[in-house]
């Protein structure tokens, strides 16, 4: 029987081919790249075994940008995502302005009118608690794709209401 130290077993069980660098060699084996939406031997079949709130399979919502509390484009949530980044949206100038003025502003980090982006059920939440005492009314409640929003957004939001916002009509 061999004993094989357990930071060797970590180690090798991150290790991936679609994760090694690109070497045809193992003289550098355990020099790691993080693969790009942008780069050719970028996984296309990536999947989630999260549900959406269809109770389908969750679907990819954004590699560009890269969305997700994970990112890597799906609206994921693993019990360390407290934010609960469940909700697959589209987001608008005036609800990133509604955000930004709640102290949440997404533009540091490169959102603009239009990016999809998993956002907090909490937040979407409020702009649409908010939308009829807000001036901006309706125009601050993100679209929703619901084959892409993760189950976890039920914990906070009823279904119809969401379905009220589906850029896909189920």
């Amino acid at each position: 029987m061999y004993l094989v130290p357990t930071n060797l077993l970590f180690l090798l069980s991150i290790i991936t081919p679609t994760t090694l660098a690109k070497h045809h060699h193992l003289q550098h084996p355990f020099q790691i790249s993080h693969p790009s939406p942008d780069d050719p031997d970028f996984p296309t079949t990536m999947s989630s075994k999260s549900l959406n709130v269809l109770r389908t399979p969750l679907a990819l919502h954004s590699t560009s940008p890269m969305t997700g509390f994970l990112r890597n484009g799906y609206c994921e949530v693993p019990a360390s995502d407290f934010g609960n980044h469940a909700v697959a949206a589209e987001v608008t100038d005036e609800f990133l302005d509604f955000s930004a003025s709640r102290g949440n502003d997404l533009r540091t980090v490169g959102l603009k009118g239009g990016c999809k982006w998993c956002l907090c059920a909490s937040r979407w939440l409020e702009a649409f608690e908010a939308k009829g005492s807000d001036s901006r009314g309706e125009k601050i409640v993100p679209k929703v794709y619901l084959e892409a929003t993760n189950e976890s957004a039920l914990k906070k939001i009823d279904l119809e209401v969401l379905r009220k916002y589906a850029v896909e009509k189920k």
